[in-house]
C-alpha cells in the first residue's frame, strides 16, 4: 500500500510537469518563420517594433515565459522546462528554415534549440548575449556552488516591494540609455513572479554553452553593444564564440544592453541584412 501511494505522487508530479505551461507563443504574418526570443524579464513583445520594422514578409512568432508578462510561474528547475518546451513546440509544428532571433538570456535558448534541431533552424540571431555568463561576472566560481538556497537569493526574496522595485529600476537604468525605456523594463521585473525572478537567474547562470557552439554550422550574426569598453567586449566575445564556425561579429556604439531601444534604426538594418541574405 504504501508503494502504491509512493508510485501514485510520482505519476502526480511527472503529470502536472507535463501540464505546467512553461511559455506562450504568438504568431502573425505569413512567410519564411522567424522566431523572436525575448530576454530574461522580457515578454515577446519586446521584439514588436522589431517586427514592424522588418523588410519583406515573414511569419513572426513571438515567445513569453512563465512567471513573466502576467504569466503564471512553473516549477523549478525553470530554464530546462522553458528549453524543453520551446523544442517540443518546434517539433510538434513541424517548423522548418526557422530563423532565430535571440536577446540575451533569448541567445542562449537560440543556441540551445539550433544545437536541437540542426534540420530546422536555418539561422541565428543573437543579440547581446553571452554563452557562459558566469565566466565574465564569476571568474573561477564553479557553477556547482550556485544554489536555489543561498543569501544572495534568500535576500532578494525577502526584500520589500519598494526595495525592490528601487533595486530593479538601478539595473534598468544600466541597461538601456533610452530613459523613456527604463521604467518599462524597471516594471517587467516588479511584476514578475519573484521566485522566477530569483531561481531562474540562478539556472541563468549555470549555464555554459560554449562546447554545444560547435554543434551549430549555419550562419550566425554576433551582435553586441561596445558598452562599456570596446576592446574589453570584444575579447570577451572572440573568447565565448571561439568554437562557433560559420559567425559574423557586429559591435554597435552608444547603445547598452538594450539595442533595440537605444539603436533601433542601425538593429533593424543588419537584421534585414542578414535577412535578405539567409533567410528562406
Amino acid at each position: 500500500m504504501k508503494k502504491f501511494g509512493v508510485l501514485m505522487i510520482l505519476m502526480l508530479t511527472v503529470q502536472l510537469a507535463l501540464t505546467q505551461k512553461a511559455i506562450t507563443v504568438e504568431t502573425c504574418g505569413e512567410g519564411a518563420t522567424l522566431l523572436f526570443l525575448p530576454g530574461f524579464t522580457s515578454p515577446g513583445s519586446v521584439w514588436q517594433e522589431t517586427i514592424e520594422n522588418l523588410d519583406g514578409p515573414y511569419k513572426s512568432l513571438t515567445v513569453s515565459y512563465a512567471g513573466f508578462n502576467g504569466l503564471a510561474p512553473i516549477d523549478f528547475p525553470w530554464y530546462g522546462a522553458v528549453k524543453g518546451q520551446l523544442i517540443d513546440y518546434i517539433r510538434k509544428e513541424n517548423l522548418s528554415d526557422v530563423t532565430i532571433i535571440g536577446h540575451s538570456m533569448g541567445g542562449n535558448l537560440a543556441i540551445e534549440v539550433a544545437a536541437a534541431l540542426p534540420e530546422q533552424i536555418g539561422g541565428l540571431i543573437l543579440l547581446e548575449s553571452i554563452p557562459c555568463m558566469l565566466e565574465i561576472m564569476m571568474p573561477n566560481v564553479p557553477a556547482s556552488s550556485l544554489q536555489y538556497d543561498s543569501p544572495y537569493n534568500n535576500q532578494i526574496l525577502a526584500m520589500s516591494d519598494e526595495d525592490f522595485k528601487k533595486m530593479a529600476t538601478m539595473m534598468s537604468q544600466n541597461m538601456t540609455s533610452e530613459q523613456s525605456k527604463v521604467n518599462q523594463l524597471t516594471e517587467w521585473s516588479v511584476t514578475a513572479d519573484r521566485k522566477t525572478y530569483v531561481y531562474g537567474y540562478t539556472d541563468l547562470l549555470k549555464l555554459d554553452l560554449r562546447d554545444k557552439l560547435s554543434e551549430i554550422e549555419i550562419p550566425t550574426l554576433v551582435i553586441a553593444s561596445s558598452f562599456p569598453e570596446k576592446e574589453v567586449v570584444i575579447s570577451n566575445l572572440e573568447k565565448q564564440y571561439l568554437n562557433l564556425k560559420n559567425k559574423e561579429i557586429l559591435l554597435v556604439d552608444d547603445s547598452k544592453h538594450f539595442i533595440m531601444f537605444d539603436q533601433p534604426a542601425w538593429l533593424y538594418a543588419q537584421i534585414n541584412l542578414y535577412l535578405k541574405n539567409n533567410a528562406r
